[in-house]
């Protein structure tokens, strides 16, 4: 993807099978057309990518926050129906998302909420909170409860705990946790297609990548567009690789 990306058109077409461009070769038109506005001739995409940055930073941060919640309470506190919660995380995966589409489409048209950004984060919220709980309340399971009782016992309170004990100690969960909603938001291109079609000034980045799955659309910009969207993901694991093993392998040996 990223060879062919740095390839001229007619070098592509005339050797399709050489994966291994020579120096001379090599040149960014495909990524400049990508990027360019459509007033310049290109496609755009950059302008989108700070639409997907506000829905997938949106997202994780208020996923993390109320997942944080949720599985500190499912595993620390006790209250009534406590059981029947711990089971129930799954459920929205009973149904595909296509099943809610329509319901969905209907609910925020007559909120206003058509073609908006917000619009994408609660979607993605109700998908990624439930795993999130999950694997949260694994990694907490495998914090000692000592060190908060000790922390109460010194005068701090709840919410106090949780600051000061819980999050330095889950970070390589939190850290997991927050690159999976991210890749979710990121990537996700159903309901980015339902509610922001008619919007195109707050297209994502994964809808403004469709508009290049046309036949006058040269193989070497589909390729440079594919590159940018992946980009961003492949660089945050790379980055939080130590923390995404450790959060993931925590998550699935505590449970």
């Amino acid at each position: 993807m990223v060879l062919l990306s740095v390839r001229p058109l007619q070098a592509v077409l005339a050797d399709p099978l050489d994966m291994l461009p020579s120096l001379s070769e090599l040149n960014l038109a495909a990524y400049e057309r990508v990027i360019a506005s459509p007033e310049d001739g290109g496609y755009g995409l950059l302008s989108f990518f700070g639409n997907s940055l506000i829905v997938a930073l949106g997202s994780v941060v208020l996923t993390v926050a109320l997942s944080v919640l949720g599985a500190y309470a499912a595993t620390r506190l006790r209250f009534p129906g406590k059981n029947v919660i711990n089971t129930s995380f799954f459920a929205v995966y009973m149904f595909p998302g296509i099943v809610m589409a329509i319901p969905l489409f209907v609910l925020f048209s007559r909120l206003g909420l058509r073609g908006e950004l917000p619009a994408l984060i609660i979607i993605y919220l109700a998908s990624t909170v439930p795993v999130s709980v999950y694997m949260l309340r694994n990694y907490f399971r495998s914090i000692p409860q000592g060190l908060e009782d000790a922390a109460m016992v010194d005068g701090c309170n709840r919410s106090q705990v949780i600051w000061r004990i819980v999050l330095p100690l889950a970070m390589p969960s939190i850290a997991a946790t927050s690159l999976y909603v991210f890749m979710i938001a990121w990537n996700e291109y159903l309901f980015a297609l339902l509610f922001l079609l008619e919007s195109r000034d707050n297209w994502t980045v994964s809808l403004g990548l469709a508009q290049l799955d046309d036949i006058s659309v040269s193989a070497t910009v589909l390729m440079a567009g594919s590159v940018l969207l992946t980009l961003p993901v492949v660089v945050l694991f790379f980055a939080a690789e130590r923390l995404l093993v450790e959060g993931l392998t925590a998550g699935a040996e505590k449970g």
